[in-house]
């Protein structure tokens, strides 16, 4: 069943979507800008303390580590912005409810039709 907003409804769903939208741009920002400086941290250190070369020390686990968690996180965020628009959002809830509803009262229709 398709909504029919009203034009204020739309703003609303708008702004709400590039206030999401914004939030995932900000957390992609502070991903790069902290994991540069991790990964650079850990090269050095790396690099300093067992006199490992740039390529041993780009290689180690440490370094790329935050990189992928944070990632995974990072890659839900954008799921929740810009991904599958039907998975777990208020209006599945409400699709759901609906649709459980519906059973339930086609249910109850077959039980009194015996």
């Amino acid at each position: 069943m398709e909504r029919d907003y009203t034009q204020e409804e739309r703003y609303i769903l708008a702004k709400r979507h590039v206030k999401k939208v914004k939030g995932f741009y900000a957390h992609l920002f502070w991903y790069l800008v902290i994991n540069i400086f991790i990964s650079a941290v850990v090269i050095y250190g790396i690099m300093s303390n067992s006199k490992s070369s740039f390529i041993e020390a780009l290689t180690h686990f440490g370094t790329y580590s935050t990189w992928i968690f944070w990632g995974i996180g990072l890659f839900f965020h954008w799921l929740g912005v810009y991904g599958y628009p039907h998975l777990l959002t208020k209006n599945w809830e409400e699709r759901k409810i609906k649709e459980l509803m519906e059973q339930e009262e086609e249910r109850k229709n077959r039980m009194l039709k015996k």
